[in-house]
C-alpha cells in the first residue's frame, strides 16, 4: 500500500439544502431531476411533490392574522449503540449464510442477492438480537462486501463499522429548511395554510421531503391547504430513516407557527388545536379521508392533565405540539406450531426492536385460550418463512399481530376438526372456549371438553402435526396521533436548557402490552428531545464532519431528563381484530415543536432553528 501514490482532485461541494438548490450549485447527479421539478433550480433537486386542496390565497384573505416563518433543522443520528456488523459465508456453489444486525433480514437477503447475482433462495439470512436501530438499520452497507470477500477467500468474513464510520458513512436524518404560512381568525379558526419543505437527503435519492409535505398539516382539518416537498442531494451521507422519517421537522415548523398565532391572539394553544383538529370524516391535507382517529382524545386528555395548568417560575417555559404518522402494513408471514406437550411455537419474520415477540405471544395466547408462558415466539431466518417486510413504519404489532391472530385461528379450526373426529360428530358442532374444544350444545353430544394439550398429545393419531399459518399483505394499519407537553428552564447566563417536565399523550388503538407501549412513547420523546436540544452533524468549511462520536455528538442521558409521563389513549383501529395501531414512530414527532416553543417562551424569543444548543440559545437571548 505504501507504494501506491494517489493524487486527489478536490471538487466543489455543497452541504446546505438551500445552497444546493441554487442554479449555480455544484451538481452531484446530473440528469436525475424528475418530471415536475422546475427548470430554474439545480439538478440537485431530484423530486418536487405537492399536496393539498382548496385555494390558500382565498383563505389568507379572510384571516385576521397571517404569520409566515422560515425554520431550519439539523441532520441527526439515530443513536443506536450497536454499530453495523455482519458475519458472512458464501461458497463457490453460490450458497451462503449471513448473520446481521438489521431491522429487515429479508430486505438484506434480497438486496445482497441482487447485487451479487445470487438466487435469493440460496442465501439464508439470520438476524441477530439488535442493539438499537430506530430506522437506521433498514439499510445495507457491509453485507455485500462481506459476502464477496468470503466467496473469494473461502472463509467466513466478519465486518464491523467503527463508531466514526457509523457517523461518517451510514445514514443520518435529513436536514431541512422549511417555510410555513398560516392564516387564522380571531377565534382561532385556521383559514389557510401553506408549507414549502426543503429536505437535504445526502448524496442519493430519498423521499423525506415528500413525507414532510404529507405529514406537516395532517393533524388539522383545513379548508385551504397546499404543501410542496423538495428532495435535494448534497455532499453528505445518504439520509436514512429515523422513526417517522421527514415528519418531526415538518411538525416543528407547523406547530411553532400555530403556537405563535395562538399567543398573539391571546388564545389557549390546546383550544386552538381542538378547534382545528382532524376527526373522523376529515379530508387530510395529503388526500385521504380519516376513519375514526384519536387526535381529539389526546388533546382533551392534555387539556385535562395537571401538567397543562401547573405554574411556571422565572426563566421557565411551556410548549405543546401535535404529531402524525401514517403507519404501514405490508408483506407478513407467520407460522404457529402446536407442540405435542401443548406448548406453542410461533415463528415470525420481523426483528424485534420494541417488544414485539411478547406482544405476539400475548395475542396468540389470547386466541388459543392458554397462558402466555406456554407460547414462545422466535424471529425466523429467511429460509423458514415467506417474505416479510422490514421492521419499520410502526407495522409489526399491527401486521404481524394480525397474521398471528389469523394463524392461531387457523390452528383452532384444525383442533376443532381433530376433536370432532375423536367424538365422531360434525366439526360445525364443535366450539372453542377457554383453550378447549367442546360440543357447541346439548344436541352435539355429552363429551367432556378436550384441552389444547389433550388434542396435541394425540395429534399423531388424528392426522399428524397441528400448525396454523397466515400470509398477508396487510392493509388498514390505522394512522396515529399524539400530543406532547414540555416544560423547560433556561439558564440566562449560559443558554443551557433543562427539561423540567414532559408528558406524552398518544392514541395506541389498543395497547396489547401497555408497559412496552409506554416504553415506545418515552423512547420517542427522549430522542425528539435530543434532536431539539443538542444533536446535530457539524461540518467544517472543507465539508468534513467534526463530531463523529458520542463524545462530541451528545445524546440525552437518563440524568438529563425527568421521568417522561405517559397517557395511553385507545381509539380502536377498525382494521385490526383488537384495534391495534402502531406506536413506535409518532412519539418522536411532537418533541421538536413542544421543546422549541417551550424554550422560546422561557426566553421571550422565537426559536426558528434547531437544535436549541447553549450557544444558539444564548445568542437569541443576547441578540433577539
Amino acid at each position: 500500500m505504501a507504494a501506491i501514490a494517489v493524487d486527489y482532485e478536490i471538487l466543489p461541494h455543497v452541504l446546505d439544502v438551500d445552497d444546493a438548490m441554487k442554479p449555480d450549485a455544484p451538481v452531484l447527479l446530473k440528469g436525475r431531476k424528475q418530471e415536475g421539478v422546475p427548470a430554474d433550480v439545480s439538478d440537485n433537486v431530484l423530486t418536487r411533490t405537492q399536496y393539498g386542496h382548496g385555494t390558500p390565497e382565498k383563505g389568507f384573505e379572510s384571516a385576521d392574522l397571517v404569520i409566515e416563518r422560515t425554520f431550519k433543522t439539523a441532520a441527526t443520528h439515530q443513536g443506536y449503540i450497536e454499530p453495523h456488523s455482519c458475519l458472512a459465508t458464501l461458497g463457490a456453489d453460490g450458497q451462503g449464510d449471513l448473520w446481521v444486525c438489521t431491522q429487515g433480514h429479508y430486505m438484506a437477503r434480497n438486496t445482497c442477492a441482487a447485487i451479487l447475482g445470487l438466487d435469493a433462495g440460496r442465501l439464508r439470512v439470520t438476524p441477530s438480537e439488535i442493539g438499537g436501530g430506530f430506522g437506521g438499520k433498514t439499510t445495507v452497507f457491509l453485507e455485500p462486501t462481506a459476502l464477496l470477500l468470503s466467496r473469494k477467500s473461502g472463509r467466513p468474513v466478519k465486518m464491523t463499522m467503527t463508531r466514526e464510520e457509523v457517523f461518517r458513512a451510514s445514514g443520518p436524518t435529513a436536514s431541512t429548511s422549511i417555510d410555513i404560512k398560516i392564516g387564522m381568525k380571531n377565534n382561532g379558526k385556521i383559514t389557510a395554510a401553506t408549507g414549502d419543505y426543503r429536505y437535504q437527503n445526502g448524496a442519493y435519492e430519498a423521499m423525506n421531503g415528500t413525507l414532510g409535505a404529507m405529514t406537516g398539516f395532517a393533524p388539522y382539518d383545513l379548508e385551504h391547504v397546499r404543501t410542496i416537498g423538495w428532495d435535494v442531494v448534497t455532499n453528505r451521507p445518504k439520509a436514512a430513516a429515523y422513526r417517522a422519517p421527514g415528519a418531526p421537522m415538518a411538525a416543528f415548523a407547523v406547530e411553532s407557527v400555530i403556537d405563535e398565532l395562538a399567543h398573539q391572539l391571546g388564545l389557549d394553544p390546546i383550544d386552538v388545536r381542538l378547534m382545528n383538529a382532524a376527526r373522523e370524516g376529515t379530508r387530510s391535507a395529503y388526500g385521504p379521508t380519516y376513519p375514526a382517529i384519536g387526535l381529539e382524545a389526546t388533546l382533551k386528555a392534555a387539556k385535562a392533565h395537571p401538567h397543562w395548568s401547573a405554574p411556571l417560575a422565572e426563566n421557565q417555559g411551556r410548549g405543546v405540539a401535535c404529531g402524525f404518522w401514517f403507519n404501514f402494513g405490508g408483506d407478513t408471514c407467520v407460522s404457529l406450531m402446536i407442540n405435542p406437550d401443548g406448548t406453542v411455537s410461533l415463528s415470525e419474520g420481523n426483528p424485534d426492536i420494541g417488544g414485539s415477540r411478547a406482544a405476539m405471544s400475548m395475542m396468540a395466547a389470547e386466541e388459543l385460550g392458554i397462558p402466555m408462558e406456554s407460547v414462545r415466539t422466535i424471529v425466523a431466518d429467511t429460509a423458514s418463512l415467506g417474505q416479510n417486510e422490514v421492521t419499520d413504519g410502526s407495522r409489526v404489532t399491527f401486521a404481524v399481530g394480525l397474521a398471528t391472530i389469523k394463524a392461531a385461528r387457523h390452528a383452532v379450526e384444525i383442533m376443532k376438526k381433530r376433536a370432532a373426529m375423536t367424538w365422531g360428530i360434525d366439526v360445525e358442532a364443535v366450539e372453542w372456549v377457554d383453550g378447549s374444544a367442546q360440543p357447541a350444545g346439548p344436541n352435539a353430544g355429552k363429551f367432556p371438553p378436550m384441552t389444547l394439550g389433550e388434542i396435541a398429545a394425540i395429534a399423531s393419531n388424528t392426522g399428524g402435526p397441528i400448525a396454523g399459518h397466515f400470509e398477508v399483505n396487510a392493509e388498514g394499519a390505522g394512522v396515529s396521533f399524539g400530543t406532547h407537553i414540555a416544560d423547560t428552564e433556561v439558564d440566562p447566563e449560559t443558554g443551557s436548557v433543562k427539561i423540567l417536565r414532559y408528558t406524552v399523550l398518544q392514541d395506541a388503538g389498543k395497547a396489547v402490552h401497555p408497559a412496552y407501549v409506554e416504553g415506545q412513547l418515552q423512547g420517542g420523546a427522549v430522542q425528539g428531545i435530543g434532536w431539539a436540544l443538542n444533536e446535530e452533524y457539524v461540518y467544517n468549511a472543507d465539508g468534513v464532519m467534526e463530531n463523529p462520536g458520542f463524545l462530541d455528538y451528545r445524546i440525552p442521558l437518563a440524568s438529563d431528563l425527568p421521568m417522561i409521563e405517559t397517557i395511553i389513549v385507545e381509539v380502536p383501529n377498525a382494521f385490526h381484530p383488537y384495534g391495534v395501531r402502531g406506536v413506535g414512530e409518532t412519539g418522536i414527532i411532537p418533541p421538536l415543536g413542544a421543546v422549541g416553543y417551550a424554550v422560546g417562551n422561557a426566553i421571550g424569543r422565537k426559536v426558528e432553528e434547531l437544535p436549541c444548543s447553549p450557544p444558539r440559545v444564548l445568542a437569541l437571548i443576547q441578540n433577539g
